[in-house]
């Protein structure tokens, strides 16, 4: 990676948290949580994927109609951002992997 691309990178997340301040509060506040979940959790591919931007535009999208964010999204936040990476490989799987010696078999 070079000097290019960090840089690159570092102006594409500056222009995603510009979006996300630019959303009502109500969804300012899920959408920070959720983001917070997935770092915690760690899908893997999170950081290359559209995971979060595909989310930022879902919430562009619901804020334009003038819902709030649980009318969009439903009153469990949780169930909603686990239903989001439910078929993604996390890295807390890969660790409770490392740990038991068994591939797919999480804390054996």
């Amino acid at each position: 990676m070079g000097i290019h691309d960090i840089i690159e990178g570092k102006r594409q997340w500056r222009a995603h948290l510009a979006r996300i301040k630019a959303l009502p509060r109500d969804y300012q506040i899920v959408y920070k949580e959720i983001q917070r979940y997935f770092f915690k959790v760690g899908p893997v591919g999170l950081a290359d994927g559209s995971l979060l931007p595909d989310l930022l535009d879902f919430f562009e999208e619901g804020a334009a109609t003038g819902k709030g964010v649980l009318e969009l999204i439903g009153d469990d936040v949780a169930a909603f951002a686990d239903g989001l990476i439910k078929d993604s490989r996390t890295y807390a799987e890969i660790y409770q992997e490392s740990i038991s010696g068994e591939p797919g078999t999480p804390g054996k």
